[in-house]
């Protein structure tokens, strides 16, 4: 009787290819559900410059934009729970920042659901300054570009805005309310903001090469505006690993006492933007190549990371590459995360 394969094969040999194929110096992954991790693995090179260092289950990872769901919309959901934040209401209605600016019309439903109409424009430098106060009075002043609630736009500047309003609700910085409200109650111990002290930045996956240090960056944030904000913000500058992200996940599909609640998750992971396209959820998207019928929701980081969940399935995956070490091209990595989902929801 012929054995039947491991399917942690399966994702073996389709990382495997990735490397293979220049899509990324490696990769570590990991499936599971409500309780536990079911299938997980690390491939290829931590760097390709240092031969003979291979990807560890435990490399840390600057993952980019998941920062606004491991760090913004998980915060945002305990403010909601606690009845501090109402989603529904006008920003310049509480918040004296926004009072009399654009913004005042917006709400934190908006903001989550990218239908603001906050500008695109994400390179704040040129436009503000590098003083964060100055950064801080521009964005919240910008003139929006349409009515909320006319168009579903991603942009940046939602998480951004978010996480000054949280900071606004509290009286507490986004680092402080993340660690605190989210990963110490889910002992997430390996996820913070960078810049990663010396002791970990040897365990950190590269990205892109820097002209300042005449190398990759390593254990220093990739995302420029999040640099200029002190390597802390809403838009980036979370770095974890994929052991800690499966943590945060199985809380997604079975919360417990004591941060982000079922009901703000249920809330989430369902249309919010009615017959506007593209579909979204509360911060998170219906996976590239599914319906939202099919209930797989996900979150993408421009250095190369993913991470999904499926409550109809009772499942959760996260994929943390390097790719920005080899290219700005989301193409071939976008294909390698389309069957990776396949693999991991069937």
């Amino acid at each position: 009787m012929a054995q039947r394969s491991d399917p942690s094969d399966l994702f073996t040999r389709l990382l495997d290819d990735g490397v293979r194929a220049g899509v990324y110096p490696g990769a570590v992954w990991a499936v599971g559900d409500a309780r536990t991790t079911l299938f997980e693995g690390a491939v290829g090179a931590l760097d390709p410059a240092r031969p003979g260092g291979p990807m560890l289950r435990d490399t840390l990872f600057d993952v980019a934009s998941l920062t606004k769901i491991l760090a913004v919309w998980a915060v945002v959901g305990t403010l909601v729970d606690a009845g501090k934040l109402e989603p529904e209401a006008p920003l310049g209605a509480y918040w004296p920042e926004a009072a009399g600016r654009p913004l005042a019309g917006v709400t934190a439903l908006n903001l989550l659901t990218h239908t603001a109409g906050l500008p695109l424009r994400a390179n704040l430098r040129p436009l503000y300054g590098s003083d964060p106060q100055d950064v801080r009075d521009g964005v919240l002043a910008e003139p929006l570009r349409h009515r909320p609630g006319e168009a579903v736009a991603y942009t940046d500047r939602a998480a951004l805005i978010l996480g000054y309003l949280a900071e606004h609700l509290t009286r507490r910085s986004l680092t402080r309310l993340a660690g605190d409200r989210v990963w110490t109650p889910l002992g997430m111990t390996e996820t913070r903001y960078g810049p990663l002290p010396a002791g970990d930045v040897e365990r950190c996956a590269p990205t892109e090469y820097d002209e300042e240090s005449a190398a990759p960056l390593r254990g220093t944030v990739h995302d420029f505006s999040a640099r200029l904000l002190g390597g802390a913000c809403g838009i980036a500058g979370v770095f974890t690993t994929a052991g800690d992200i499966g943590l945060f996940l199985r809380h997604v599909l079975a919360p417990v006492p004591g941060t982000f609640s079922a009901d703000w998750t249920a809330a989430s992971l369902r249309v919010r933007t009615g017959p506007l396209t593209p579909p979204r959820g509360l911060f998170w998207h219906p996976a590239p190549g599914t319906d939202p019928a099919d209930d797989v929701w996900a979150h993408f980081g421009f250095t190369g990371t993913g991470l999904w969940v499926s409550p109809a399935r009772g499942r959760w995956a996260v994929l943390l590459t390097n790719r920005l070490y080899f290219t700005r091209d989301p193409g071939p990595l976008a294909r390698v995360r389309d069957v990776f989902r396949t693999l991991a929801f069937p």
